[in-house]
């Protein structure tokens, strides 16, 4: 069996133990779906209808939030599931089981690929459900089913560049501790995005922060995808920003993983 085979191979059955130990654990995908839920109850229902007063929308109100904040909602989803892939790396980083996968003669790509490959289904069924509290709430999506098929796949990869650069975090992290703490800071970024407000109401400091930083683009460009505004340049850079971190964290995970064979404390 060649080596891309094997690697292909190994990446299966290790997706297999994670998808099995989300069936078997299911607080996990639960308060993944749950937080983003309450967050997006929390913004409709108790600031919605002065957010939405600040919109410019001609509905202006709850409503008109709802479809504001929905993809936001999403991309805070995407982001608690890359934190809970880095708690179950931190996990098996102190139960021992990293070092003993190292032993086997398995490919040792695949290790990391089955946590990366499982947070992303594991993403895109939260964001599913997510996304029909949304739409039982007020959330109206103009999109078409390409618009859809197209917001899953930004979603995929939005997941995809989170989640590598989760595992990388955890694997250069110094404790078990700090590991399972270290990626938290990726769940605060959309709420200094225009996920929850327009960054035109931002301070000028924060609203060069909030303009420059990956989650915007990718957050305006699901907005389009879903509602029909403006997309501007958003798409591009989207892209961009998915594949630059995917890449970084791809990259800087492998090396820490070959480099690192146990990080128990």
């Amino acid at each position: 069996m060649s080596s891309v085979a094997l690697a292909v191979t190994d990446s299966a059955t290790m997706l297999r133990r994670n998808l099995r130990h989300m069936r078997r654990y299911p607080t996990v995908p639960l308060l993944i779906t749950g937080l983003p839920v309450v967050f997006l109850l929390l913004f409709v229902y108790v600031f919605g209808a002065t957010l939405g007063a600040g919109l410019g929308h001609p509905a202006a109100g709850r409503a008109a939030y709802a479809s504001y904040v929905a993809p936001g909602i999403l991309m805070l989803t995407v982001a608690s599931a890359a934190q809970g892939t880095a708690l179950s790396v931190a996990m098996d980083m102190a139960e021992g089981i990293m070092a003993r996968f190292r032993t086997m003669a398995i490919s040792r790509a695949s290790v990391l690929t089955g946590h990366v490959l499982g947070s992303m289904i594991q993403a895109l069924l939260c964001c599913a459900v997510v996304t029909g509290a949304a739409l039982l709430i007020g959330f109206r999506a103009a999109a078409g089913p390409a618009g859809w098929l197209a917001a899953a796949g930004l979603l995929a990869l939005a997941s995809l560049a989170l989640t590598w650069l989760s595992v990388a975090m955890v694997l250069a992290a110094k404790s078990v501790e700090a590991a399972s703490n270290l990626p938290m800071f990726l769940m605060l970024l959309p709420f200094l995005d225009s996920g929850f407000v327009p960054v035109a109401t931002m301070p000028a400091a924060l609203r060069v922060f909030a303009e420059y930083q990956p989650f915007t683009p990718v957050t305006e460009t699901l907005r389009a995808l879903l509602t029909g505004t403006p997309a501007g340049r958003s798409p591009a850079l989207a892209l961009a920003w998915c594949a630059g971190l995917t890449l970084l964290g791809y990259l800087w995970a492998r090396r820490l993983y070959r480099t690192r064979p146990s990080q128990q404390r």
